[in-house]
């Protein structure tokens, strides 16, 4: 790869086991989000939901600003914009007075699962809550189940590997083209700029999701990737997971080849664990997400 000076974005590609979101329910009954693609049903978790995951536990969040004009939007103006305010680097569009339009500085795909879906219904209720109704008002939980509250629900379940990636673009950080003319702009320091990325960086190494009211531990278990010249999802088409196997392809080991890293968490995550380290020679996921901050901090010369 060239030089940090040539580099004009950071690219990951994530290996993790979480949980899938959920579209649309009927009734009672919730089902998780699905994607249809060669001639099977996969289970995902949305850019979106990710996304905001992202935004929210690495802070970036902290200083949005909202407002309603026909719907929630994010405030953005010559005093509020993304080279001052870190909410607005996931994009926006305003539309109160001029309207204003910025793409987000990261893309993300959704993290679709390496297997096709099998359902698993699960079923519950809210009894004791009934219980403690009924009693409160002197009525018969079984002959007054209505009165009670009494709900019973399903819905469908899924925790399993799903792969995702993540592209940071390095030259648009702290920059806001629609408002770089005005007499009070300037462009975030590159200090910002540095920390904004290893925030988002941070909140990748240690992503936890609420799926349900449960906790869900989405670290990555495998991921690949480093400070590029290309503002694509480099490791996109390479990193792909069959029956629990990571699959260590030799378009795979080329692209590695190039300047960038890979790194597992062990603990028989993959059934192949001694080939990928044996192959791919990764290191701690720990010291990866160390390594890429570094690399960020030598890119913006901070």
């Amino acid at each position: 790869m060239e030089e940090n000076k040539m580099a004009k974005s950071l690219t990951l590609t994530v290996v993790a086991n979480m949980t899938a979101n959920y579209s649309e329910g009927l009734g009672n009954i919730s089902s998780v989000q699905k994607v249809y693609k060669n001639g099977k049903v996969y289970s995902i978790k949305s850019r979106e939901s990710l996304k905001n995951a992202i935004m929210v536990q690495s802070g970036m969040y902290d200083d949005l600003q909202t407002e309603v004009d026909g719907a929630t939007q994010k405030v953005a103006n010559e005093k509020l914009n993304a080279s001052n305010c870190r909410a607005l680097e996931g994009g926006y569009m305003y539309t109160k007075g001029n309207t204003y339009v910025r793409n987000s500085s990261f893309y993300l795909t959704d993290a679709v699962s390496c297997e096709s879906f099998v359902n698993e219904t699960r079923f519950h209720n809210n009894l004791y809550l009934a219980m403690t109704t009924a009693k409160s008002k002197n009525i018969n939980l079984q002959n007054n189940a209505k009165d009670a509250g009494l709900m019973p629900y399903q819905y469908e379940y899924d925790k399993s590997l799903k792969v995702y990636s993540l592209t940071i673009d390095l030259e648009m950080i702290g920059k806001d083209e629609n408002f770089c003319n005005e007499e009070n702009y300037q462009e975030a320091s590159k200090e910002e700029k540095a920390e904004r990325v290893k925030s988002i960086l941070g909140a990748v190494e240690s992503l936890s999701l609420i799926v349900k009211g449960n906790l869900d531990n989405a670290e990555p278990l495998f991921v690949v990737g480093g400070l590029s010249d290309r503002k694509t999802h480099y490791f996109e088409n390479v990193v792909r997971v069959e029956n629990q196997k990571l699959v260590i392809s030799k378009d795979l080991k080329e692209r590695l080849a190039k300047g960038y890293y890979a790194a597992l968490v062990e603990g028989d995550n993959f059934v192949n664990e001694s080939d990928i380290k044996l192959e791919l020679n990764p290191m701690s996921v720990t010291s990866f997400f160390d390594k890429l901050r570094e690399d960020v901090d030598k890119y913006y010369e901070v």
